[in-house]
């Protein structure tokens, strides 16, 4: 028998720790050469770790939400590969670990050495072979027993849909599924149906038992970025009202007649209306370094839009928004939300913008103040239409109008530019033939 530490590779350029947002394994429990060990979350993307080698754990890096140091041992196995001298020789890295957050097709620097065989003590002529002791293990989950590691091993899922089911206490394996891996709907059907801990059938008490979540992940993430713009920057929101009844009639047009192509909602219009206003008003296309106290007004519209998924809210980039139509906007925004809900983000698409816009679509409200994706100093919320009787002159009209709110950074932003941009905006959204025109 001979011990194998498996260290963190570099699975991202500039990362320099990686959070343990999930564990497949516990000590104890066997695994098998390239099956799942652990999901590591860097700031760009969560990678999913597989075992280099079949063998037995011995050793984890530590719990769920702790931070490891690319380099340092991630877990060790014992394994009963054949030595070579005092050393095991290490296989190459899987397809797994070689997913990194810079492009998820590249190719990673895999394992980076492999740890010699504990030697075993001198024993005296007739002496039984004294065990050797191993190493202390790190705190952890007590193992499964042998019957539910086999059926762990092929219960399937995403991080997130493992995640969800570790804080409810339910064990994947037995959560049936017509896929081929577990999913949310089949955690829900399992809460209502099953019999699982995280199933609470009515009872005479309505209360609900208190449930401790550790903050980990993209939570942790969000909470850490939100908290930085909200500390360092000095907000300020503004809001107008626009009548979109021009509008949503044209949209209504395009959607009738749009062949094949994606059908229309709100966000693609105005996103070719921010990218026709953004020239008159460079500064808020912009992103500003604090510590070096300089502000890059970017030429090139690289647009985030805000978007919820299981795991937290995300900020996918359209690149190079000023230059795509429409049905190209509306595209592109079909594709980002799908791979964001999916997980699937590439890390050139979920950084550099250079201004955002955030909606809550049908459940938008009256008014909204959106907290700034730092170092950007602006984002656009657009809020609910509501259809509402306004004067026309001497008549009454229907018409449909919407709230528009914009939050800036008053370090970069004036009050009057925020107010001048959004009115740019509602000239082209109250007369929506000018999105067209050249």
């Amino acid at each position: 028998m001979a011990r194998f530490t498996f260290k963190l590779p570099d699975i991202g350029e500039g990362i320099s720790e990686a959070e343990i947002v999930a564990w497949h394994v516990a000590i104890g429990d066997r695994v098998e050469e390239d099956s799942p060990i652990a999901d590591m979350m860097t700031d760009k993307a969560t990678v999913e770790m597989e075992s280099p080698v079949t063998g037995v754990v011995v050793e984890l890096a530590g719990e769920v939400g702790d931070q490891v140091s690319i380099g340092a041992a991630l877990v060790v196995i014992e394994t009963d590969a054949v030595e070579s001298g005092d050393e095991v020789v290490a296989a190459p890295p899987t397809a797994a670990q070689a997913e990194t957050a810079e492009q998820y097709e590249a190719e990673n620097p895999g394992v980076e050495e492999v740890a010699t065989e504990t030697p075993s003590p001198p024993r005296g002529e007739g002496q039984p072979q004294a065990e050797t002791p191993a190493t202390a293990p790190t705190p952890h989950p007590s193992p499964l027993p042998a019957g539910e590691r086999e059926q762990k091993a092929h219960a399937l899922a995403s991080p997130a849909v493992r995640a969800r089911a570790r804080d409810l206490g339910i064990d994947l394996a037995s959560v049936k599924t017509d896929a081929d891996r577990v999913r949310h709907a089949d955690l829900d059907a399992y809460l209502r149906y099953g019999s699982g801990e995280g199933y609470h059938p009515p009872h005479a008490s309505r209360a609900r038992e208190d449930q401790p979540i550790k903050v980990i992940g993209m939570r942790r993430r969000i909470a850490e970025n939100m908290a930085a713009s909200k500390r360092a920057i000095p907000h300020f929101t503004y809001v107008d009202e626009i009548d979109v009844t021009a509008l949503e009639a044209m949209r209504a047009d395009l959607n009738a007649n749009r062949g094949g192509r994606p059908k229309l909602t709100m966000l693609p219009l105005m996103i070719v209306a921010i990218c026709k206003t953004i020239p008159d008003f460079p500064m808020l296309n912009a992103r500003y370094d604090d510590e070096a106290g300089v502000v890059t007004r970017h030429g090139a519209i690289h647009l985030g839009m805000a978007a919820q998924t299981d795991a937290g809210l995300t900020v996918p980039v359209i690149r190079d928004a000023q230059d795509r139509n429409v049905w190209q906007l509306a595209t592109e925004i079909t594709r980002l939300a799908e791979a964001a809900r999916a997980g699937k983000l590439a890390p050139n698409e979920m950084g550099g913008g250079t201004i955002t816009v955030t909606s809550l679509g049908p459940l938008g409200g009256i008014a909204t103040t959106p907290v700034i994706n730092r170092p950007e100093v602006a984002i656009i919320g657009p809020n609910k239409i509501v259809e509402r009787p306004v004067f026309k002159g001497d008549e009454i009209v229907r018409a449909k109008l919407m709230n528009l709110s914009i939050s800036c950074d008053h370090r970069v932003v004036d009050g009057w530019d925020a107010a001048s941009f959004v009115q740019g905006l509602k000239k082209y959204l109250e007369t929506p033939v000018l999105l067209f025109a050249d």
